[in-house]
């Protein structure tokens, strides 16, 4: 009796011993190792996309409330979620889906020899990246050396690059140096093998800066290829790290299948929690490193299936990168030292102008908003009016226009007080830096080998300007990165009378070129007034004056394809004589400064440098740029669809008519004609 009490009790002891110790890190290791042994394999998965080069924080119009991001924050996410893991004996990945150069100030390092991105991607320990389209704006020749720097083809076996889709010719670096793979194959310690390629998708292709002679072959064919050939070498779980955007990932899964994870990018998508596409996982965390996406995964071996953990575990997706975590010291230190690296770098490029720069530039109460919908913006006012008034100065002509696309203004201005949040929340001036101001239009490389898109002058007829307002109309229609902001112009337009219809099938709009209502050219000083006053001159139909137009030397690529499709909107830049100039010369065309060319990013700096000082020294953003100025006014009209419309109607009803007339006529019998009387 009393032996079975005594198993009774020690029964009881056990139990509640091992329910204690369910929670505890002994036991999870211990589940996980049954969890093996049952043929179901644990690994998370963490994950970001388009850092473009965001080593440091900084405020958005999204996020004012505090700074996010920053490479030696995400650093520390990384290392406490991969500790985590350990204790769990769970393998931790860590991909990125592209764009990791592009954007901001320190991205102008790789034109100078460094590689500070992927640099530190490899000391955080990432598994493996893929190319977007922006680690091609400065060139396939600058990737090639960047990549180098970087420690690549060996640096293959720290940190992956695979892009599986683009096969550059024998002659480049990415090829002849194997700077790039095809594929990889990764295997976890708990012996999982983790399959991964890489796919640039249609629209970055489309918008890449210059990528060369290089080839990209179709990614659903690719993908095909590659699933097969990593199935063939064992692989349990196909990774793919796509450039391309949710919408073109979601059409590759319902055509590819076998692709387990898609790691997305190039459109910012800031997916809360994954889209699932049959079998597939799609996920995406934003931009600039801002956020990191965590998922949590299982493997069943007996299945060859994965599935989610993160519901069960109550995980986030989405791991804000805000400062709850302290910067890495290590990261932070060599960040420091790319900072001062670009400094050094700025003092030359300026001529002394600009020496740091995260020194305050100019400050203001209020944020200056990049509006992704289609209209014009306060940060797209400020950087057309720096072209405009900027280059007026440098060359010592009056520009007339000055235009800039939203597609290159990548984000807003948002002053920081002392607290670091956005002076608009609190109401007191914040400081705008020059990282802060340029990291809005610091795309972009020259003929020069300077960094930023150069810019370009020429003339234009009024005729011509106003064909330049139908192109603007137009333009969104096949991307809202096509918008036009302007300076130095007013105008109204009319949404409804952009085309008169879209042909089916083909889907291929019919353009009115009778969008652009009234025009108005401002012919005073300075920024122009939101109010209409005597400063503003009508711009005529036909009118054959000559005016001063900028812009930079990618919208000018774009400019002339307009009248290549539609001979109406023929727009063809000239000379101060009037006489058009080709494009092979279009060289020619880029403003000079200091020996180089000068960059739209420069402008628009010397422009907030050159804004007057106030009494306490501190020079301060015009209220002006507090509101829209009104020079993008869309306006209600008739649709001149109901008039086409109205006339082939019109017609057609006149036609049948006439028809019918000539039937009547041909089928009237000779008796029913009046006999001829006989002369008399």
């Amino acid at each position: 009796m009393r032996k079975e009490l005594l198993c009774r009790v020690l029964a009881i002891v056990l139990s509640a011993g091992l329910t204690i110790l369910a929670g505890s890190p002994l036991m999870a290791v211990q589940a996980d190792q049954h969890a093996a042994q049952d043929g179901v394999l644990h690994f998370t998965v963490l994950h970001t996309n388009d850092e473009h080069s965001a080593l440091v924080p900084f405020l958005t119009n999204d996020e004012p409330e505090q700074e996010m991001g920053g490479f030696a924050r995400l650093a520390t996410a990384v290392s406490q979620i991969r500790e985590a893991k350990r204790i769990q004996d769970e393998p931790v990945l860590l991909f990125s889906g592209g764009d990791f150069l592009g954007e901001t100030a320190y991205g102008w390092l790789s034109t100078r020899g460094y590689a500070p991105e992927i640099k530190l991607m490899q000391m955080m320990g990432y598994d493996a990246v893929t190319i977007g389209n922006h680690e091609y704006d400065f060139g396939p020749d600058i990737l090639g050396r960047y990549l180098m720097t970087a420690g690549y083809p060996q640096a293959h076996d720290q940190t992956l690059i695979v892009a599986s889709n683009t096969i550059p010719p024998d002659d480049y670096l990415l090829a002849s140096e194997n700077l790039i793979r095809e594929n990889g194959i990764l295997i976890l310690e708990n012996g999982l093998k983790i399959g991964i390629f890489g796919l640039i998708g249609e629209d970055a292709i489309h918008v890449t800066s210059d990528s060369g002679d290089i080839d990209f072959p179709d990614q659903h064919e690719t993908a095909r290829e590659q699933v097969a050939l990593l199935n063939n070498e064992g692989a349990d779980v196909i990774v793919l790290l796509s450039h391309s955007g949710e919408d073109e990932e979601i059409e590759l899964a319902k055509a590819v299948p076998g692709i387990d994870l898609i790691i997305g990018g190039h459109s910012h998508s800031l997916l809360s929690e994954p889209i699932l596409e049959g079998d597939t996982i799609i996920v995406q965390a934003g931009y600039q490193a801002r956020y990191l996406g965590q998922l949590e995964l299982s493997y069943h071996r007996e299945s060859g299936t994965l599935s989610l953990r993160n519901d069960e575990n109550q995980s986030d997706y989405i791991i804000p990168i805000d400062d709850r975590f302290a910067p890495d010291p290590e990261i932070q230190a060599r960040i420091e030292s790319y900072t001062q690296t670009l400094n050094a770098f700025l003092y030359d490029l300026s001529d002394g102008a600009f020496d740091d720069v995260h020194a305050p530039l100019v400050y203001a109460d209020f944020d200056l908003t990049n509006k992704p919908d289609l209209q014009e913006s306060t940060v797209g006012n400020f950087i057309a009016d720096g072209m405009r008034l900027i280059t007026s100065e440098i060359t010592g002509r009056r520009v007339d226009v000055a235009i800039q696309a939203n597609g290159s203004i990548r984000t807003g201005l948002v002053p920081k007080n002392d607290s670091g949040s956005s002076s608009a929340l609190s109401g007191e001036s914040g400081s705008l830096s020059f990282y802060d101001v340029t990291n809005t239009v610091g795309l972009g490389y020259g003929q020069d080998e300077y960094p930023g898109y150069s810019v370009v002058a020429f003339y234009l007829t009024g005729e011509e300007l106003r064909r330049v307002l139908e192109i603007a109309a137009l333009m969104p229609m096949l991307s809202e990165n096509y918008f036009l902001q302007f300076s130095g112009l007013r105008y109204n337009y009319s949404p409804v009378n952009i085309t008169y219809l879209t042909v089916p099938f083909i889907n291929q709009p019919v353009p009115t070129t009778r969008a652009a209502r009234e025009a108005w050219l401002y012919r005073g000083e300075g920024f122009q007034p939101k109010q209409l006053n005597d400063d503003y001159q009508a711009l005529r139909r036909g009118d054959e004056d000559l005016y001063y137009f900028v812009t930079d030397t990618y919208i000018l690529s774009f400019l002339p394809m307009a009248g290549e499709v539609l001979p109406q909107l023929e727009v063809a830049p000239r000379d101060e004589n009037g006489h058009q100039i080709p494009p092979d010369r279009f060289d020619e065309l880029t403003i000079s400064y200091k020996g180089r060319e000068l960059k739209v990013w420069e402008t628009v700096a010397m422009y907030a440098a050159s804004l007057p000082a106030a009494e306490d020294d501190r020079v301060y953003m015009p209220d002006a740029y507090r509101v829209l100025s009104e020079r993008i006014n869309p306006v209600r009209s008739f649709p001149l669809v109901i008039w086409l419309l109205a006339g082939i109607v019109f017609v057609i009803a006149v036609l049948v008519l006439l028809i019918r007339f000539i039937i009547k006529i041909r089928k009237k019998k000779p008796s029913d004609h009046p006999k001829q009387q006989p002369s008399p």
